[in-house]
């Protein structure tokens, strides 16, 4: 796709985006909050699978460690959103870099097992500290943030913007860095690492900052998702919560940011729309999933490319031959 015509599509989609919640119903603009928030995570899933071929199954780790430290602080202590913010981001920053330590020691399958234990180990912390984080009870009642401002974040559609812009946020923050040399390391590193460390880079430091950086933003959604639900237990850091996200990646485009993103948005309506009709949604999910690895193995923003390259194409065999 063009860069103008990218442009211009990302300019649309954001008009709508801000115009369109207005005219919603609350369960549409709900269900839109969700995908923004889940788009954060799935976008920072992203740099560590798209950008880095670094494929985690314990991702959720830091959205709950995130939305668990939301949930004590401004229940237990009533700290405001600023402080929790600052704290529910460094928190996850520092679960990042331990574990980074620990699970960039593997690679391949190896490193999926351990990322898996990893963020086993934030489950079984969620359930077991009690005193902490109220066990499979979790934390409720966390209120949403007072930002000062003359309208509440209580209501649907002001929490909608606030979200929409810690989405805008993080994308603005992630794409920065995969069009800085470093994010390009990252892709060279997911291409070839003997070739980048023959070039001199130190491999492993890339990663491992891709790693912290991944972690840290899972965090911010983390932030966000619990002042969003007013609620957070260890179902959010469960292992379906990974895999919904790596689903999430797979299915709107790795590599692409925003694709993830629209993943997420298509999982979000899927399974709350699907699930009011049957039980049975995990099976629509899966046959969705398999559909697009099927026929459209790069994902949602890959087959729009690809449209968009066949297009360009047929347009320009006539010009060709006119030429000619």
């Amino acid at each position: 796709m063009p860069p103008r015509s990218r442009l211009i599509g990302l300019g649309a989609l954001l008009l709508l985006l801000v115009i369109s919640p207005p005219f919603l119903s609350s369960y549409l603009l709900t269900l839109l909050t969700q995908a923004l928030i889940y788009g954060i995570l799935a976008m920072s899933l992203d740099l560590l699978l798209g950008y880095t071929g670094l494929p985690s199954l314990g991702h959720a780790a830091y959205l709950g460690v995130g939305a668990y430290s939301v949930g004590v602080l401004t229940t237990r202590y009533g700290a405001g959103f600023w402080f929790t913010l600052a704290v529910g981001v460094l928190v996850a920053m520092v679960v990042a870099a331990v574990f980074g330590l620990v699970a960039l020691r593997a690679t391949g399958v190896y490193f999926l097992m351990i990322t898996l234990a990893l963020g086993m180990v934030i489950w079984g912390l969620a359930h077991r500290w009690v005193s902490m984080t109220q066990g499979d009870n979790g934390i409720s009642r966390i209120p949403r943030p007072d930002l000062g401002l003359p309208w509440s974040l209580a209501n649907p559609l002001p929490f909608y913007y606030f979200a929409l812009g810690g989405f805008l946020l993080a994308l603005w923050i992630l794409w920065v860095i995969v069009q800085s040399p470093f994010g390009q390391s990252l892709v060279g590193i997911r291409e070839s690492e003997s070739r980048m460390r023959t070039l001199g880079y130190d491999v492993w430091l890339h990663k491992y900052i891709g790693f912290v950086i991944a972690g840290t933003i899972g965090g911010l959604a983390g932030v966000l998702w619990a002042y969003y639900n007013g609620f957070v237990s260890p179902a959010d850091v469960e292992l379906a919560t990974s895999v919904e996200a790596l689903l999430m990646v797979a299915l709107g485009g790795r590599a692409t940011l925003l694709g993830p993103a629209v993943g997420a948005a298509a999982i979000v309506f899927l399974k709350n729309l699907v699930s009011v009709y049957t039980h049975r949604w995990l099976l629509i999910l899966g046959a969705v999933y398999i559909g697009t690895i099927v026929y459209a193995p790069e994902g949602i923003a890959g087959a729009v490319s690809e449209l968009q390259s066949k297009r360009g194409g047929r347009a320009g065999r006539p010009q060709a031959k006119a030429e000619a």
